[in-house]
């Protein structure tokens, strides 16, 4: 009998915990999508872009989310819609620098170095954005990553006071994109866990590096999203 309400007692717990975890994934994806862009035609100009980094490459194939990421932060330099980017990533060791290799990839591909700044301590989400604030002194970005990033990212800039918007690139499909979904929702509860119960601040702030260029570009409000405005108009429409 004892051993028959352990197992009532601990999948009633189960149900609770797992029913809070996709509550906090709504509530944190609902949140925050009309700050998300999916063209970066429509991102509103601001002056500096984050890029949050991740591997280049996985078992030696190139990382798509890397890839991706890369060719967003381009697109939207060259779009003018971004004059500095502000690239941050973990530099574990020597032989493992996100910020670098991301840097290395831009300069490649035209970016001048004058206008590449990196973070070399956003070991986690939370440090990438927190340390933009207090380190770079921005507080006025857009971010770039994939869309389920875009959510956890704005959200925990929300909880710091940080105004920005996010540019989300693709992800990919597949098992690979299902076990990156199902670990963002964990993710995401440790977040409101960090946020709110433990208050936890980056591993490592340092000296304030105050982003400065002379060609900001005009920072003005956040603009209405042509994505969203254009999904609320096509719903309106009669089928046919």
């Amino acid at each position: 009998m004892k051993l028959l309400s352990f197992f009532r007692i601990s999948a009633v717990l189960c149900i609770v915990l797992v029913g809070t975890s996709l509550l906090i994934d709504r509530w944190i994806s609902e949140s925050t999508a009309d700050r998300i862009f999916i063209e970066a035609s429509h991102i509103p100009s601001r002056s500096i872009g984050l890029v949050l980094g991740t591997s280049k490459y996985i078992a030696r194939t190139l990382n798509p989310y890397y890839d991706y990421r890369m060719s967003a932060a381009l697109e939207l330099y060259q779009l003018g819609k971004v004059n500095i980017l502000l690239l941050s990533g973990d530099n574990a060791h020597r032989s493992y620098n996100e910020p670098w290799t991301m840097k290395r990839d831009l300069l490649k591909a035209g970016i001048p170095d004058k206008d590449i700044v990196l973070d070399y301590a956003g070991f986690r989400t939370l440090d990438s954005i927190v340390r933009a604030k207090s380190v770079f002194e921005a507080d006025h970005f857009v971010i770039i990553t994939q869309k389920f990033h875009c959510e956890r990212a704005l959200f925990i800039a929300q909880s710091n006071n940080i105004d920005a918007i996010c540019l989300a690139v693709p992800e990919p499909r597949g098992m690979a994109g299902l076990k990156i979904r199902v670990r963002e929702i964990l993710a995401r509860v440790k977040a409101i866990v960090d946020l709110y119960l433990l208050d936890i601040q980056p591993r490592f702030l340092g000296p304030k590096e105050p982003i400065t260029t002379e060609q900001l570009i005009f920072e003005g409000p956040v603009l209405e999203n042509p994505a969203l405005e254009k999904q609320t108009t096509d719903k309106t429409q009669p089928n046919g």
